[in-house]
């Protein structure tokens, strides 16, 4: 029998080494190569073509997000599964439109990182968070109405957040709307940028008008 080809993709040398020791003990898996970055997982997994790929999302060299979507689109063959510590839904809306087959986080003992490893594999799909009710429906589409695919990886907060920022409200002036602190709206606005690969605000205008998220309101 063949063994699972698996590429590890984080910038933390001593977690690579960890989980490719735990992964190479496995009669059926073996890890194939490494990468420290975002460019480098793209071009691993080119060159290895491995069945599964462990991703941070917090790695150098690119949106880590954005780069799942690419190895989706090149290499569907490579199944992926984030590792990360962003315990929060939002992230995992991201991924999972990005393409990713599962989502754990670092906390994860080594049975459950085992058995997320194989049942991605096998073509199901893991999730390592606890949801509520609403964001299994938000993340899933179970019932309702789903937000513009463009919006999906962000949170409802995260798209007022996105919406009063197009508008041209300050960090101050969304902490006052929101009854949030300005450093918690820094937070929402990197996340927003990181998620959607935005950069300044301009982006955000043009991005809010393409996905209709302003509705009936005019820009200020």
């Amino acid at each position: 029998m063949s063994k699972l080809k698996v590429a590890l993709a984080d910038d933390h040398s001593l977690l690579r080494a960890g989980l490719a020791l735990l992964i190479n003990a496995q009669p059926d898996m073996e890890v194939v190569a490494e990468a420290a970055t975002a460019e480098e997982a793209i071009e691993v997994v080119a060159n290895t073509q491995p069945d599964l790929l462990t991703m941070d999302l917090s790695m150098p060299g690119g949106n880590c997000i954005q780069a799942i979507e690419t190895l989706r689109i090149q290499h569907p063959e490579t199944r992926i599964l984030v590792l990360t510590t962003h315990d929060d839904p939002g992230y995992l809306r991201a991924t999972m439109a990005a393409g990713c087959a599962g989502y754990l986080v670092k906390t994860a003992s080594d049975a459950e990182m085992l058995s997320a490893l194989r049942t991605v594999a096998q073509g199901r799909t893991v999730i390592g968070l606890t949801l509520s009710e609403g964001d299994a429906k938000s993340i899933f589409d179970v019932t309702g109405t789903a937000p513009h695919p463009a919006l999906a990886p962000l949170s409802q907060r995260e798209r007022e957040v996105l919406k009063l920022l197009a508008k041209g409200h300050t960090n101050r002036q969304i902490a006052d709307i929101l009854f949030l602190s300005i450093k918690t709206v820094e937070t929402y606005r990197s996340r927003i940028g990181e998620k959607l690969g935005l950069k300044d605000r301009a982006q955000l205008v043009a991005h809010a008008i393409k996905t209709g998220l302003f509705g009936d309101d005019q820009i200020d």
